[in-house]
């Protein structure tokens, strides 16, 4: 299944995604030859942006809000505003697709994998991973396999044999 950045990019039109990128490129080329400061400060701005999610959800608020005002106090029929953002929000939920999405993206908002990639070619670039172990140990990663086997072990020595019914 993809991810929801893969589908908003996959949505995205084609010159858009590419002013998108391009913009991307630009800042890396940017850090490659800033000082630390500099690179520090476009991290700290990349910490602050707001993704396509983030833009969304406010939007959607704050529409879905307007309209429920609307249609209490000025006229019934504006009631359709809340129902029409609460389908574009299930409609992006299940396909990616929202109908402000390409206004959003040609806005220049990135998803919050197009802005991590940036955030951590950034950090690459800085050397912040130099250090990192080429072979990692094995107690490290989410779960070493032994791990998984002693836990295994323990829960069953716990566990109280099935119940049967007579």
């Amino acid at each position: 299944m993809a991810s929801e950045a893969d589908k908003v990019r996959r949505h995205t039109a084609s010159a858009v995604l590419q002013r998108i990128d391009d913009r991307t490129g630009t800042a890396l080329w940017d850090a490659a030859s800033a000082d630390t400061e500099q690179v520090d400060k476009r991290l700290s701005a990349l910490d602050h942006e707001w993704d396509t999610d983030r833009v969304l959800e406010t939007e959607a608020s704050a529409m879905g809000l307007i309209g429920l005002a609307l249609g209490a106090f000025v006229n019934r029929k504006l009631l359709l505003i809340p129902a029409m953002v609460a389908a574009g929000v299930l409609m992006h939920a299940q396909t990616g697709r929202y109908p402000l999405m390409p206004l959003f993206r040609r806005l220049g908002v990135r998803t919050a994998r197009e802005i991590a990639r940036e955030r951590y070619a950034i950090k690459a670039l800085r050397g912040d991973f130099q250090d990192m172990d080429k072979e990692p140990p094995r107690h490290r990663g989410p779960i070493a396999p032994d791990t998984l086997a002693d836990s295994a072990k323990a829960r069953s020595a716990q566990a109280s044999p099935p119940r049967t019914f007579t």
